[in-house]
């Protein structure tokens, strides 16, 4: 009886990591997303383009134009980062091993990690939407100024709290990496033999 225990324990497990494959159709609805995002770049370049083009435009909202582009690449980098990040961290390895344009912090990834950077990604948009408020004080109330600061700076302090988190669970990695950067930097003796 014991032995048909396990196997079913075995099946049952076996069905949970399966499951993992259940987070392709959401990651496969992220590139889409990405898609829309490429999109509504090329909509608003083209504005700016034909703004410039005909001189409607001044240098302030010029810089509120590039600065909604800048905040759409930042999305779209924290796109690409969740998802090869989060293919390859919970649903199967992507196996770029010797590709040029393997990312270099996927060698590396972990779920830590990926909240790291994801958390960094974030503090990076949100400056953005933060300069562009300061940008136009003139037509912002100060709460909402006010509002959006302390936003940003929980961000910022969620994004420290996790990185500083990540290494605290994980001092032997970052006391390893300390370690082979010593023995590298080290000379090694000339008539050792």
């Amino acid at each position: 009886m014991p032995p048909q225990l396990s196997t079913h324990r075995l099946s049952l497990g076996y069905l949970m990591f399966l499951s993992r494959w259940l987070q392709v159709p959401l990651y496969l609805g992220l590139i889409i997303a990405q898609g829309v995002y490429v999109w509504l770049f090329m909509i608003e370049l083209w504005h700016l383009i034909n703004e410039v083009g005909t001189g409607h435009i001044d240098e302030a909202d010029t810089m509120l134009i590039i600065l909604g582009l800048v905040d759409v690449v930042m999305i779209a980098n924290l796109l690409i980062m969740v998802i090869v990040g989060g293919y390859e961290t919970f649903v199967s390895r992507i196996n770029l091993q010797g590709h040029p344009d393997q990312p270099e912090w996927l060698n590396h990834v972990n779920a830590n990690i990926l909240k790291v950077k994801l958390g960094t990604a974030i503090i990076g948009i949100s400056s953005i939407h933060l300069l562009k408020t300061f940008i136009e004080a003139s037509r912002t109330d100060e709460q909402t100024m006010l509002w959006q600061t302390v936003i940003h700076m929980a961000f910022v302090v969620s994004a420290l709290a996790l990185a500083l988190i990540d290494r605290m669970l994980s001092p032997s990695t970052a006391h390893a990496a300390r370690t082979q950067t010593a023995r590298t930097a080290a000379p090694t003796p000339s008539g050792a033999g």
